[in-house]
């Protein structure tokens, strides 16, 4: 499995933000290939943290252009700081 974390900071309206992630993002997601899992975080303060979950690295490569689409096309007034991106082989799992 490949997994691909995204931190957001600064974000200026959490529920707002969690809705559109709900409501438009994760429909996206569930038709890459290879998809396991999704989660979006409220984490406070502004800070909002997304992970996801593939079979392989070519759905999860795919998954961050999605949201870096998605971001730019949807979400770009509620999260004005881009993401920090990790990403890579899950190597333990429970």
């Amino acid at each position: 499995m490949y997994a691909v974390m995204r931190r957001y900071e600064g974000v200026t309206d959490s529920a707002e933000a969690g809705r559109r992630v709900d409501e438009g993002f994760v429909p996206l997601l569930r038709r890459v290939p290879g998809f396991v899992a999704y989660y979006w975080v409220d984490a406070g303060e502004g800070v909002m943290v997304s992970t996801s979950v593939f079979e392989d690295r070519s759905g999860a490569e795919e998954s961050i252009e999605r949201a870096a689409d998605f971001v730019k096309d949807n979400l770009a007034p509620l999260l004005p700081n881009p993401p920090q991106v990790t990403a890579g082989t899950v190597v333990a799992a429970g």
